[in-house]
């Protein structure tokens, strides 16, 4: 769609705007944007990915997704205010994202330096009496898989300009020079090695009870005003469709029946294609 934005683009724009950059949005907006050296040159495939609506559906995705690694879960249960603050942690999500995948060099830099500062502090002790920290490189390493796998999978699915086999591997690169500057050591930097690293998490992963309360908050509580909840449920039923059969199951989420696979792909598009139709007229 082309033109000047209407009303109806406008709000809807602006509400999803503000909900997901929060109140520092346009400040951080227009910093990002401000000139200097950066991480990625415009043309990078981490800059196609990021900057499209897929990663409403691909978040969601890879939070389901990182649930089920018990001592990852474990620590945003006791750590994070996810429950009583969700926006407020989905905006903090959204501007590392954009600091370190737009912004100046600067920004990137400092974007990293804050989420290390916090990881120090997060430690405890699993359901199994294992000791976790949440700087621990093989956690890092999980979260950085399954964010960075969930991102590509659903741009490719749902994205407007999905890309070729060599952005794929691209967009893998270019996520681990990020998840090396949060302290991941070796990074996958091709998809058939994320797809790797990937399954070799696979005997470490279960749905723990903390595991299953965030899938239903997620999925079925989100606080969302009554008119929002209609096209939130399509973009949570597109995102569970997109997670491995195993994981649905672990996580008691709804497994798509035969009609389901056919007519989620398509109304997943449009539910994706809704939001950067709105988000449009942000730019």
């Amino acid at each position: 769609m082309s033109g000047t934005p209407g009303p109806v683009q406008r709000r809807l724009g602006e509400a999803l705007f503000a909900r997901v950059a929060g109140p520092e949005g346009r400040v951080n907006r227009a910093r990002f944007a401000a000139p200097g050296p950066r991480w990625f040159d415009a043309d990078r495939p981490i800059r196609r990915v990021q900057g499209d609506a897929a990663m409403f559906v691909g978040g969601l995705r890879a939070l389901l997704l990182q649930s089920l690694h018990p001592r990852a879960m474990i620590a945003v249960a006791e750590h994070s205010d996810y429950r009583g603050d969700p926006w407020g942690r989905l905006q903090r999500t959204s501007t590392f994202l954009a600091a370190t995948a737009f912004g100046t060099a600067a920004d990137a830099q400092e974007a990293v330096d804050r989420v290390r500062r916090v990881h120090r502090y997060v430690t405890g002790t699993d359901r199994d009496g294992v000791p976790y920290r949440a700087d621990d490189p093989h956690l890092l390493l999980w979260v950085h898989v399954a964010e960075t796998d969930s991102f590509l999978r659903c741009h490719q699915r749902y994205g407007s300009r999905p890309l070729d086999a060599a952005g794929c591997d691209g967009y893998v690169a270019d996520a681990a020079r990020i998840a090396e500057a949060l302290g991941v050591p070796d990074p996958p930097r091709t998809r058939a090695e994320l797809s790797s690293v990937l399954d070799g998490y696979r005997p470490e992963l279960r749905a723990t009870p903390e595991a299953r309360e965030a899938a239903r908050f997620l999925v079925w509580n989100p606080p969302l005003p009554l008119l929002a909840r209609g096209p939130y449920a399509l973009l949570a039923a597109t995102a569970i469709a997109e997670l491995p059969a195993w994981a649905r199951r672990s996580l008691g989420l709804p497994r798509p029946n035969a009609v389901e696979s056919v007519l989620w792909p398509p109304l997943g598009r449009g539910v994706v294609g809704t939001v950067r139709w709105a988000m449009a007229a942000r730019r």
